[in-house]
């Protein structure tokens, strides 16, 4: 059947002035390539999205330590309207005409994934004496834990979670999005505050909520990251997408003074910090106003810290 504005909705997760800038000029790809969908933008700076007319801006505040799983409520927000949503990074462009034939099962379809037991291992491989990858791997060990699963068995997906699809699939897709936004937290409790892909995993292997993977052949994108990978395996060079990196770069580099940068280092520290010991005092208060989604809320209050 293929994809219509009716079937399909796309959203993003932007926090902060670089990343909600980024998913303006994301905003303006679609507006121009997929014109007539819409894009559901979760941020805290709605009000730049203000002249960006397929854009539903709502303004959100970050219950996480850090924001990479918030894009779980935009999904949820768009899978209220829509029967499937793509998630894209705030930060990744679409280049040309959004196909039409675009077809996706129920379930997740990611654009890249693989077996999250090789992916485990590669990493214990490449960094064997890393502290910080230990302690990953005994959070992950937990959160499995947390639902009654085996993290290395051979049948759980690793998800590059930059560009996803989510399908509904007989309310298993709400189960899904219950179960990451409670592995989610609960990560962010014990310092795994990125890689949403781990909560995403094993979650969807929890809620038998399919994982499914999908060239998408056709969806012409850009991913700063993935061009250099194609760019070094020979398959883009250098100036195929060259405007792409430079508006990028305006964008995160933009100029500042040794002393500038120092200050913003330190100020990110404490920030942390300060996230991290409030996540964990509301999450052993009332762990619903951290995971549960809006219309799921069992305590009240202000979910932002002071």
């Amino acid at each position: 059947m293929g994809i219509t504005p009716a079937s399909l909705w796309f959203c993003t997760a932007a926090f902060g002035e670089k990343y909600s800038r980024m998913a303006v000029l994301l905003a303006q790809d679609l507006a121009r390539f997929a014109p007539g969908y819409t894009l559901v933008v979760y941020t805290d700076r709605p009000a730049l999205f203000a002249q960006s007319a397929n854009v539903q801006p709502v303004q959100h505040r970050c219950r996480g330590v850090l924001p990479y799983n918030e894009r779980r409520f935009a999904i949820w927000h768009a899978l209220t309207v829509a029967p499937a949503v793509m998630y894209l990074d705030a930060d990744v462009r679409i280049c040309a005409p959004v196909p039409a034939d675009l077809t996706f099962l129920p379930g997740l379809t990611a654009r890249s994934c693989g077996s999250l037991q090789k992916h485990l291992q590669d990493l214990l491989d490449k960094y064997p004496h890393s502290p910080k990858q230990r302690h990953n791997r005994a959070v992950i060990e937990k959160m499995a834990q947390r639902v009654g699963l085996d993290p290395y068995s051979p049948d759980l997906k690793f998800i590059n979670e930059f560009l996803f699809v989510v399908s509904a699939h007989g309310g298993r897709d709400r189960e899904f999005l219950k179960v990451w936004g409670d592995l989610a937290v609960y990560a962010d409790t014990l310092g795994l505050h990125q890689h949403p892909t781990y909560a995403m995993a094993l979650a969807a292997a929890k809620c038998s909520f399919p994982i499914h993977h999908s060239e998408m052949a056709g969806l012409d994108f850009f991913d700063d990251r993935i061009e250099k990978i194609r760019i070094s395996q020979g398959q883009s060079t250098p100036t195929a997408k060259a405007q792409y990196f430079e508006q990028q770069r305006q964008i995160e580099q933009p100029r500042s003074r040794r002393w500038q940068r120092l200050i913003a280092a330190g100020q990110k520290k404490f920030r942390l910090l300060r996230r991290h010991l409030w996540v964990r005092w509301i999450f052993r208060r009332c762990p619903a106003r951290l995971v549960d989604y809006p219309q799921l809320q069992a305590c009240e209050g202000d979910d932002s810290a002071t």
